[in-house]
């Protein structure tokens, strides 16, 4: 079979030439297209690659009948309609990795323009003016370093600034303790390098855990002087406290390639003197161009030849061929991963997945996916999906294992996952009980019946008379109802399991009002309304 690609953006022909030299392929390259010119001839093509300049809206999807594949040349994809994509069942694959030298040596381009005031002596110079006494650099050995998010990126940046001296330390909750010695960097939390660090740089996505993580909080806390890197994602870093940190004195410099607003409009932030910025050229290198490309070209080749997927971003809608008794547990699967990486204090290194009953003799690979990305997504963002789960599970040197056996006692189909760390476990139990629906039934060694809903409060405790008195006046008079309670325990005054489902989320406050009652060991608000 013969397929077109209309190659939208310019874009390294080195890179495509996989597509332009295979026989099956038909590759036209249209660039500066705009909507209407691009609306005319779509409907011929089966794939479409882009990068930043055009946008691929739901109306060019929806006229694009003979479309399956979407390929952006890059990393972000916010130029193209996921949703209505998703809707048309059309993949949209991204190249990840391309990118990793470039952001990496920009990186370190960046940290070095900010020591040595290279982009203001420059300008000053080529005005004509010579003032070498007025910048000062500071030197980056002996220097501590600090990497919050440590990836593909983070690792080649601690490689290299190893190389100049620097003490890492670094945050990431998927850096095993293993891989942190070999690399000698040193584990900490994000409030304990704020502390000791004098440069900072951020790798990771841009997810509600990361948004903002260095803002005002962070800068109460940090060494005086220190400096700011970011070539990830705008956001990152709260461009606000940044400029009041700087301003204070409490921030010595940023550098910053990446901007909450893009193109940028906060020019008190661009304008500062301490500041070097750049237009997000982390990935705009000759090479990283040509890796990209070669990338795209590759998995559009696999998809539309072998069916297989490696980099997609959103996930197509689950088809009716799924096996009837598996839609169910789809669900709950996916209940289970947001519960299972709410309650623990660190992402597991090793997990196990049990199938029991009928669902153990079908193909329960969609279930694991599920589950998966649903564990992930807090740390990965909306980018992780059933598709490219167990690639990004992969990266992060998570041990996988799945058992199938026979029926469980009281249930015809039973799914039980057990989540390890170096410091904790976590096992839960799911099941659908005719009638009822959903249920996680099993938390460690307490059997429960807790239906999923968007606000769950789990707590372990000790099993006194008036505790829950306790917490229920907590709740109350912060506005909290209960709309449902079940308690589980294992003997008569010993430890017990209350979860309760709320009609709203607990604040911080009053989260930190329930941590003195007495009593409580363990205490977790579960979030189940993104799933």
């Amino acid at each position: 079979m013969s397929y077109k690609v209309l190659v939208l953006d310019p874009i390294s022909e080195d890179g495509i030439k996989e597509l332009l030299n295979h026989p099956n392929y038909d590759v036209d390259i249209n660039t500066g297209l705009n909507d209407s010119e691009i609306l005319e001839i779509v409907h011929e093509y089966h794939a479409l690659i882009v990068r930043s300049q055009t946008t691929i809206t739901e109306e060019i999807i929806r006229h694009a009948r003979q479309l399956r594949v979407i390929a952006r040349a890059g990393v972000g994809v916010d130029n193209i309609d996921i949703n209505a994509a998703t809707k048309y069942g059309v993949i949209v694959v991204n190249a990840p990795e391309g990118n990793t030298i470039s952001a990496t040596e920009h990186t370190l381009a960046m940290m070095l323009s900010l020591t040595r005031n290279i982009p203001r002596a420059h300008k000053e110079l080529s005005d004509g003016t010579w003032n070498r006494g007025a910048h000062k650099g500071i030197e980056m050995y002996g220097k501590t370093l600090g990497i919050i998010g440590v990836g593909k990126i983070g690792f080649g940046v601690a490689r290299r600034a190893k190389s100049f001296g620097m003490k890492i330390v670094a945050f990431d909750p998927y850096l095993s303790d293993e891989k942190a010695n070999e690399a000698d960097i040193e584990k900490l939390e994000v409030e304990e390098i704020a502390e000791v660090a004098d440069f900072i740089t951020v790798h990771t996505p841009l997810t509600p855990q990361t948004r903002g993580i260095v803002g005002t909080s962070f800068f109460e806390k940090a060494k005086p002087g220190v400096q700011l890197i970011n070539v990830a994602r705008g956001g990152i870093i709260d461009e606000e406290a940044l400029l009041t940190a700087l301003d204070n004195g409490t921030a010595g410099g940023a550098a910053l390639d990446v901007f909450t607003e893009e193109p940028p409009t906060n020019t008190a932030l661009l304008s500062h003197p301490k500041v070097v910025v750049t237009p997000h050229l982390g990935a705009s290198t000759v090479e990283a161009q040509e890796k990209v490309a070669v990338s795209v070209s590759r998995e559009i080749i696999d998809i539309l030849e072998n069916n297989t997927i490696r980099h997609a971003v959103n996930a197509p809608k689950i088809s009716e061929s799924v096996n009837k008794e598996l839609k169910p547990y789809l669900n709950i699967a996916s209940h289970m991963g947001a519960v299972g990486i709410q309650m623990l204090n660190r992402p597991p290194s090793e997990i196990k997945v049990k199938y029991h009953g009928d669902i153990a003799l079908d193909d329960t690979s969609i279930l694991s996916r599920s589950f998966v990305a649903s564990l992930l997504r807090p740390h990965f963002g909306e980018s992780v999906n059933i598709i490219n789960a167990m690639y990004y599970l992969q990266e992060q040197d998570v041990t996988y294992k799945v058992h199938k056996g026979g029926k469980a006692h009281g249930y015809n189909n039973y799914l039980e996952v057990e989540l390890t760390n170096s410091e904790e476990s976590l096992t839960l139990g799911a099941s659908v009980l005719d009638g009822y629906g959903e249920r996680i039934v099993k938390i460690n060694d307490y059997q429960v019946d807790i239906k999923p809903s968007e606000h769950i409060l789990i707590i372990n405790h000790i099993d006194r008379p008036g505790i829950i008195g306790d917490l229920g006046y907590t709740l109350g008079k912060n506005d909290v109802n209960i709309a449902s309670m079940q308690l589980g325990r294992s003997t008569e005054g010993g430890e017990a399991l209350l979860s309760l489902s709320l009609d709203s989320s607990v604040s911080d406050e009053t989260m930190e009002e329930l941590k003195t009652i007495k009593g409580f060991n363990l205490l977790r608000q579960v979030d189940l309304s993104t799933t």
